[in-house]
């Protein structure tokens, strides 16, 4: 979903992508504040200084990006989980 004001989740993919190495959008977390569990790419973008993603179903801040030209901090404000699928916990680190 989109409009003038908000983004879906996908317009992050290729942050999401960057930080965590594999692609994010499918992958589901779960409201703090809710208990709905969604995928990154239905979360609601609002952009500006930095990128605040919020729950689709009531609105809680669930992360925040702010990118500066020597790193990126985010803050997981409210994600109660975060499910990865595809990960292999045996694999080592970096193959």
């Amino acid at each position: 979903m989109t409009s003038d004001t908000h983004l879906d989740g996908n317009a992050l993919g290729g942050l999401f992508y960057e930080l965590f190495g594999r692609e994010m959008t499918h992958q589901q977390g779960c409201c703090d504040n809710c208990g709905t569990v969604s995928a990154f790419g239905s979360l609601i973008v609002y952009r500006g200084p930095g990128d605040v993603l919020r729950c689709p179903a009531c609105g809680e801040v669930i992360i925040v990006v702010v990118s500066t030209p020597v790193r990126q901090q985010v803050n997981f404000v409210a994600l109660r989980w975060l499910n990865i699928e595809g990960f292999e916990a045996d694999a080592p680190i970096g193959d």
